[in-house]
């Protein structure tokens, strides 16, 4: 009996290791102010993005892929909680309006990955709500917001984990593009100056940089009261073509960090038992439509890329998976599974089942995307987003033309208003049904009150989607 006791205390510890080294590491690399297109391997000659081009060559990237909010603090809280920011209280970068709701706090990813046995580390800009992360939220903190150093510091955490009996979870978090803010407002750049080339070496504008007679008048009205955050009101084309090669180069600056990091998780024999995730937590207006930073609900601002690398296990892929996703919403289950960590109740997906076969698909049919302009002169403005495969149904609190519908298919550059267009009025009334029913069932109080309810069509959401959209 001695004999049986003795063994059993002996493999009891043998099983529980085994167990808890079957879970990965898990890196999740975010940029800021990332434009979806913004990458030399969808095709923009621009911009040269080696590394991110690598990782997507011989993993898995997303072509549908959306925020939850295009703007830093309410996207990244999103991400970490894995929830809509209205949900968490985080409804913009403005102190007071800004931090996760106290009940939220112990959901955090940190600490949910860290009571499952994980190490997890957190270097660069947290921004959800602090630049810098304070103590708590589960994580080790490794490195302050800031571009210089932060992949340094990253490879050191990246090597001290070797050999641990322990999964890590890092978070490597990169300022950059994000300095095109500071470019906009000819102010000097954090992480060292963009040199402009002679205006014939700088990109062409995009087909959408002029607005469309449908703009919505609200939109305007928040850039020409917000100089400071929209400083183009007085620019030129060759200004608007320096600022896309100086946002370009941006984007280089921060491949090369990246580049660093798959480097030490590639030299530190990591890479097999290691999931990479890389995404941004909103885009940029990148000229389209004369607009420069973000919150508007164009495809810019609030589609960015999405890749998922795990060697081994992902198999590469040459097309872009065109899952719709919501990587605020998303993230979250999808990094638990792999923990191992059990979380219900969630409103996102496990993409797990996708990245291990492309051919799985989730049941979703539209994702939404929430606005709120801030800053001292803001006058107010609130909008939803309804996006689909096909459609994109915008609707803004106030203000002429504030309800938008878009074919992505035949008009991915969203000039093309059809509010007007009786061909298209039960497509129409099928997304103000959505919106509605969404706000009613997410507990969207506040949006609730400026529905656009259906006309006399009378269309249910559930006839929008017997064709796929």
């Amino acid at each position: 009996m001695k004999f049986k006791i003795t063994s059993l205390f002996i493999f009891i510890p043998f099983i529980f290791i085994a167990q808890h080294k079957k879970h990965p590491n898990i890196v999740l690399i975010l940029t800021d102010q990332h434009n979806a297109n913004a990458l030399s391997y969808m095709g923009n000659t621009n911009v040269s993005t080696p590394n991110l081009d690598q990782l997507a060559k011989t993993g898995m990237h997303f072509d549908n892929a959306y925020v939850t909010f295009p703007l830093c603090t309410p996207s990244r809280s999103s991400m970490f909680t894995g929830k809509m920011p209205h949900a968490i209280g985080v409804n913009s970068n403005k102190d007071g309006d800004n931090q996760i709701i106290s009940n939220e706090k112990q959901n955090v990813l940190g600490t949910v990955l860290k009571n499952v046995g994980y190490d997890c580390a957190y270097g660069g800009k947290w921004h959800a709500h602090e630049a810098s992360m304070s103590a708590g939220n589960g994580f080790e903190f490794i490195a302050p917001m800031g571009d210089i150093g932060l992949a340094e510091k990253s490879i050191e955490y990246i090597k001290s984990k070797k050999k641990s009996e322990n999964p890590f979870f890092l978070v490597v978090s990169f300022d950059n593009p994000h300095n095109i803010c500071e470019w906009a407002r000819n102010e000097p750049l954090p992480y060292g100056n963009v040199t402009l080339p002679n205006i014939d070496d700088t990109p062409q504008l995009p087909v959408n940089f002029e607005k469309s007679k449908s703009f919505p008048e609200v939109v305007q009205l928040e850039q020409n009261a917000n100089r400071k955050v929209y400083p183009t009101g007085n620019y030129t084309k060759e200004d608007w073509r320096n600022y896309l090669y100086a946002y370009y180069r941006l984007v280089e600056k921060v491949d090369v960090e990246i580049g660093k990091i798959i480097k030490a998780i590639n030299q530190n024999d990591l890479r097999e038992e290691t999931l990479i995730i890389f995404t941004s937590d909103h885009g940029d207006g990148n000229a389209a439509h004369g607009w420069n930073q973000k919150t508007i609900l164009f495809q810019e601002s609030v589609k960015v890329p999405f890749i998922a690398n795990h060697l081994g296990t992902i198999k590469p892929s040459k097309k872009a998976n065109n899952t719709l996703l919501s990587n605020g919403l998303d993230l979250y289950p999808t990094i638990c599974s792999y923990a191992g960590a059990v979380r219900n109740n969630l409103p996102g997906e496990n993409l797990k089942p996708i990245f291990l076969n492309p051919k799985k698909n989730i049941e979703r049919n539209f994702v939404v995307v929430e606005t709120k302009f801030e800053g001292k002169q803001a006058l107010g403005t609130i909008g939803r987003s309804v996006i689909t495969k096909k459609y994109k149904y915008i609707l803004y609190n106030w203000g002429k033309n504030r309800e938008q519908l878009f074919n992505l298919e035949k008009d991915p550059y969203e000039m093309n208003n059809l509010v007007s267009s009786k061909k298209h009025i039960k497509e129409l009334d099928g997304f103000r049904d959505i919106l509605h029913n969404w706000c009613i069932e997410n507990e969207d109080h506040k949006f609730l009150k400026k529905i656009i309810l259906p006309s006399k069509s009378k269309i249910s959401s559930s006839t929008l989607f017997i064709t796929p959209y």
